[in-house]
């Protein structure tokens, strides 16, 4: 079975991001350097992250990389969201998901009931990655 999963590219801070990620999902956090695989050809690489992966609660997968120091740094402004969604058996989970990361970010959509019906909320966390959290269903606002 195919599979699709965000992969997040920072710039020397992946493994304080998918540590926070992990606080967030659960799970299980498996990070390799690039010193690890022998990609290091610059000593400040060594520590970086070269993959990391973060199995989470529920099937749900995330990985992430720090930009080497030979290639340039990804650009500013992203067209890329992540997003959570699931049924109203979801709800807790969701919103638990939700506080968590808005905690460490700041919000651009409350978490509320849409003119859909579902509850829908967007928020960017404080690696600077926008969520979308879609609640559907009878969720509550």
């Amino acid at each position: 079975m195919a599979r699709l999963n965000p992969y997040l590219n920072f710039q020397d801070d992946a493994r304080a991001a998918l540590e926070f990620y992990h606080s967030v999902f659960g799970g299980e956090l498996t990070m390799s350097t690039f010193a690890e695989f022998g990609q290091a050809d610059d000593p400040g690489d060594a520590d970086k992250i070269m993959h990391g992966q973060l199995e989470g609660d529920g099937g749900l997968v995330l990985m992430a990389a720090d930009t080497p120091s030979h290639m340039p740094p990804a650009a500013t402004k992203s067209n890329i969201s992540v997003s959570l969604s699931g049924g109203p058996e979801d709800d807790a989970t969701l919103r638990g998901y939700w506080e968590k990361l808005l905690a460490s970010g700041s919000e651009i959509v409350p978490l509320e009931v849409a003119p859909w019906g579902d509850a829908f909320g967007m928020c960017v966390d404080g690696y600077g990655v926008t969520w979308l959290v879609n609640i559907g269903g009878e969720a509550q606002g």
